[in-house]
């Protein structure tokens, strides 16, 4: 469901700075990356699952006990499907400034980097300062090119479908006690889906975003998207 409280032309500057984001071909000089967090609960059964019959999964008793939270970063090249997620204590300044890290470290070799990111106050050069200090954090921020999506549109970043895949194909319903496991099953399933490479074809272009947006009465000027 999308989600537009209203359409300015800060709104709309910031939707088509995206959008021309994404329909970029690809480009191994400039790649464009997608990050979104997915706070997750630790949960442990109170009591162990009882076998229903022999060659039958254990039924898991419905009670359990929370563990505390966690986060997952989920990030994704739309266009290659090549992927970072992993999954972290909790999410903060240290925390998002690693995970640009490990972005950069992935793409060492491009000259910029378009990273796609919401409007969440850890994104930010003030976070890669706090961590690496006032000579490497602002160098390792000016690793990327930021565009950040208008606020209350985070629909607009494509690292939300990737934060849907984590939670169906792994995650699901299963409960995960402990930090180090969810660590591991995320580690483990995004090898593998960065293997598989499943590229995301986002298909919302600019002028299908006027074509939508047309009723606000706000005039944009005509360009090739």
């Amino acid at each position: 469901m999308w989600c537009v409280p209203r359409i300015d032309r800060e709104f709309i500057d910031r939707m088509e700075e995206v959008l021309r984001v994404y329909a970029r071909r690809h480009d191994r000089q400039q790649p464009v990356v997608c990050l979104d967090e997915r706070p997750i609960v630790l949960r442990g059964s109170k009591r162990a699952g009882r076998t229903i019959e022999p060659g039958r999964a254990a039924q898991t008793d419905y009670e359990y006990r929370r563990h505390g939270t966690a986060n997952a970063y989920c990030i994704v090249e739309p266009l290659t499907g090549r992927r970072l997620t992993h999954a972290t204590s909790k999410r903060g300044y240290t925390e998002f400034a690693q995970a640009l890290t490990r972005i950069a470290r992935r793409y060492r070799n491009a000259q910029t980097i378009h990273l796609i990111l919401d409007n969440l106050g850890i994104h930010c050069e003030k976070a890669c300062i706090a961590t690496y200090g006032e000579i490497h954090g602002p160098a390792l921020w000016r690793r990327f090119t930021v565009h950040f999506t208008p606020k209350h549109a985070s629909w607009l970043n494509a690292a939300e479908m990737e934060v849907s895949l984590l939670s169906r194909q792994c995650l699901g319903s299963r409960r995960i006690p402990s930090l180090a496991t969810l660590k591991h099953e995320v580690a483990r399933w995004s090898r593998e889906a960065d293997r598989q490479r499943h590229p995301i074809k986002w298909k919302f272009r600019v002028s299908d975003a006027r074509r939508k947006f047309r009723y606000a009465g706000i005039t944009t000027p005509r360009s090739k998207d």
